[in-house]
């Protein structure tokens, strides 16, 4: 099997009216941002996206240092799968793409806050957000409605 060229992908055309165009900031600068992460023995730090202009937390998954240059050039989030062992470009298989309006870094430089534009849902669940889930009386259950049928995302049952 031919490895894929060591490339991002073309950001998907267009940004979502609304959202300001992304200006990829320069090699030097992606390559200063990478160099000041300081990922676990895996390589990854983990990278919360939160909903530009209402702050709601959508999701937590991982990202590697080529997740990020990757991310911070197209303006398109990508991820690391864990269990794909394989970069995730957001909305690759849903069409729920998060744009990506800012990335920070946290202070010990293991963590990562990514305020996104989110397109429909951002949880694999078809919630709004992975976050949904809390108490009801005694028991834990989704506090949020599915507002995308995951098969319809997914293509599966």
């Amino acid at each position: 099997m031919a490895k894929p060229p060591n490339h991002p992908p073309p950001c998907p055309p267009g940004r979502p009216a609304g959202i300001p165009p992304w200006h990829a900031p320069s090699p030097e600068a992606r390559a200063a941002f990478t160099a000041a992460l300081k990922p676990d023995g895996k390589g990854l730090v983990a990278a919360i996206a939160q909903a530009h202009g209402t702050g709601e937390v959508l999701m937590l998954a991982w990202m590697n240092a080529e997740a990020v240059a990757e991310t911070l050039q197209t303006g398109r989030v990508t991820y690391y799968s864990r269990s794909r062992r394989a970069l995730w470009r957001k909305g690759e298989t849903s069409g729920q793409v998060q744009h990506l309006i800012d990335l920070r870094l946290d202070c010990d430089g293991d963590a990562l806050l990514a305020t996104v534009h989110q397109e429909g849902v951002a949880c694999h669940t078809g919630r709004r957000s992975c976050f949904s889930w809390g108490l009801e009386g005694q028991a834990v259950k989704p506090l949020e409605p599915v507002l995308a049928a995951p098969a319809t995302l997914y293509g599966a049952g």
